[in-house]
């Protein structure tokens, strides 16, 4: 490309983020205005083409619109774009020679990367989803290539070898699970991609998907040759339109090329792969309501054994794994089984990718190794709290069916043994932070209101356990909780986790349970006091001004609107009762937590 001022410029890259975060940053609109004016430029629609490229999720959602511009191999990084920045960038840097340097990333970007280990994001943010030339030029499809000239009973064993554990929940070992459902005696067997993603705010699947889904279908078809499956369904839920697009398309572009079908990759082993989308109940992450839900009958779970390996979809032997288990594989058969296993701790190997959300600094996609500490991810990842005068309170790990790790054990190691030992899980990945205004209590009434409502209702336990137990929790933050109550929670967790058919009800009282264990006071105090210690319960709120908390700033009586609050500079805050609406302006503004 040759240009007035730069003229000797070689080569030109743009790499634009186009999942599902960026596009609603306005990603495409910051594409369509560089393909513009560069072709104002006189770039022929064949170069722009090739220059202009689409990638998955770069992670660092905080800052999206994220682009690479890559002049003669010389990468900037620009955050936070949009589409009227785009001529600035073309006149400047790709003309001019001179990168705009307000809208590089700065420390932080850096920071957020510099601790995570990315196997399955690390293509993510550079090749274009929806070319498989583009997946196929970094080494695509050479783990199946691979595959296929391998004893099935050998790419069970290297699986088993590299310590593999499934990253959907529980962690159960890939290997053996496979084992299991090759052993299976059986005319058909079935794979299934379980991409029904529903945990609030969790987008791993999603991001993977929407990013490399070639990655996921090369997966299958290492999994489905292992096991002796020549067919497999890829269950996603239907909200996640963009990543069903891109796979259709990936898939498409799979048949054009041999890799599905008959004879794939000039061998005597078909494949072929289905889209399944799913409704969107929570429940059908469950694999035997997935599997139930696929064969066309309401989703819901029925009890094990026989597990799936033995008598799953169509009641043939059928693996179902996640997405993030299924894009793991071909890095681990060209790279080995020994590789990935020097990553992570003894028992947990590998990378895990986390949704990274809530009161922090730095939220979005990360993969870093198993056995990093809860500290490294919160203050050296996301950079910790997103206002500086807030403090860390707890970690929400695993998911609505996971369980809240409290700030004093900020140094634990994340894997899939000690978040079980704290009482959470590893669950799909979500990974929630919370600082000194969240009142666990309503914390733990919003995962059950969610575990609850999804519940399927086929047994008492979770059906009508989980109803009592959220009936409990909003007496208690409404002000009318009883002293028998906190017992009451204890003695009905506990039975649902024992007695519940599924991992749904199982799991679905480990946020009141953890933060009974960990923040019993904050129980008590809305019980036995008639406060909210975080001031979250509307209920509970007094409207009172602490006069060891309040500063004199004058925030409050700024934002109220009903002119309730009386203040004259360096004096205390004082709120009339009278004039007192309770709209709880004044608790969001005050900076110090002084409004009790």
């Amino acid at each position: 490309m040759a240009s007035k001022n730069n003229t000797d410029i070689k080569s030109l890259v743009i790499r634009v983020c186009v999942g599902t975060g960026g596009l609603a940053a306005g990603s495409q609109e910051v594409i369509d205005e560089f393909t513009k004016l560069l072709k104002k430029k006189g770039v022929r629609a064949e170069v722009l083409k090739k220059c202009v490229n689409k990638t998955g999720c770069r992670g660092f959602c905080a800052k999206d619109v994220l682009a690479d511009v890559i002049v003669d191999g010389i990468s900037h990084t620009y955050q936070l774009l949009t589409a009227e920045n785009v001529a600035r960038i073309v006149e400047e840097h790709i003309v001019g020679g001179e990168p705009v340097e307000q809208w590089l990333v700065g420390p932080e970007y850096h920071a957020f990367h510099d601790k995570q280990t990315k196997i399955l994001l690390h293509e993510c943010g550079h090749i274009d989803p929806e070319d498989i030339n583009a997946y196929t030029e970094i080494g695509g499809y050479n783990g199946a290539r691979k595959a296929l000239t391998m004893k099935p009973e050998n790419i069970i064993a290297q699986i088993k070898d590299s310590g593999l554990r499934g990253r959907g929940g529980a962690g159960f070992p890939t290997g053996l699970k496979w084992e299991f459902c090759r052993n299976a005696d059986s005319d058909q067997k079935y794979i299934i991609c379980n991409a029904d993603e529903g945990d609030p705010g969790a987008f791993m699947d999603r991001s993977i998907i929407e990013g490399n889904p070639h990655s996921v279908i090369e997966g299958m078809i290492i999994s489905g040759y292992a096991i002796g499956a020549s067919f497999g369904y890829i269950y996603i839920r239907a909200e996640y339109p963009l990543a069903i697009e891109r796979l259709k398309i990936a898939l498409s572009e799979a048949r054009s090329n041999g890799f599905l079908g008959k004879g794939i990759f000039n061998s005597d082993f078909d494949f072929e792969l289905k889209i399944k989308e799913g409704a969107g109940a929570f429940i059908c992450g469950e694999e035997t309501a997935l599997i139930a839900s696929i064969e066309g009958k309401r989703g819901m779970p029925r009890s094990k054994p026989p597990f799936p390996a033995h008598k799953g979809l169509l009641g043939k032997p059928t693996v179902i794994n996640n997405v993030e288990t299924l894009a793991t594989l071909p890095s681990i058969m060209t790279k080995g089984a020994k590789w990935f296993s020097s990553i992570g701790t003894e028992k947990s190997k590998g990378t895990k990718v986390f949704a990274l959300t809530g009161k922090i600094k730095n939220t979005g996609l990360i993969e870093v190794p198993m056995g990093i500490s809860l500290k490294e991810i919160i203050y050296d990842i996301g950079g910790g709290m997103e206002k500086k005068n807030r403090t860390l309170k707890a970690v929400q790990t695993g998911g609505p069916s996971g369980g809240c790790i409290p700030a004093a054990n900020i140094d634990m190691p994340v894997d899939y043994e000690s978040l079980a030992a704290a009482g959470s899980m590893m669950g799909s990945g979500g990974m929630v932070v919370m600082d000194d205004l969240t009142c666990m209590v309503d914390m733990s009434k919003f995962f059950l209101t969610f575990t609850a409502n999804e519940s399927c209702g086929k047994c008492v336990p979770c059906r009508v356990g989980t109803k009592r137990m959220l009936e409990i929790l909003t007496r208690i933050t409404e002000g009318k909780g009883k002293s028998s109550d906190i017992d009451l929670l204890l003695e009905l967790g506990k039975d649902i986790k024992l007695a519940s058919l599924c991992g749904l009800g199982q799991s679905a009282p480990n946020p009141v349970l953890s933060t009974l264990h960990y923040f019993r006071d904050e129980y008590e105090a809305h019980i036995n006091e008639g406060i909210c210690p975080a001031g979250v319960c509307k209920s509970l709120r007094r409207y009172t001004v602490s006069d060891e908390a309040c500063k004199m700033c004058g925030k409050c009586k700024t934002v109220c609107p009903s002119d309730a609050v009386t203040w004259e500079k360096k004096q205390k805050a004082v709120i009339s009762k009278e004039k007192c609406i309770k709209c709880g302006a004044c608790y969001e503004a005050c900076p110090f937590n002084a409004i009790l």
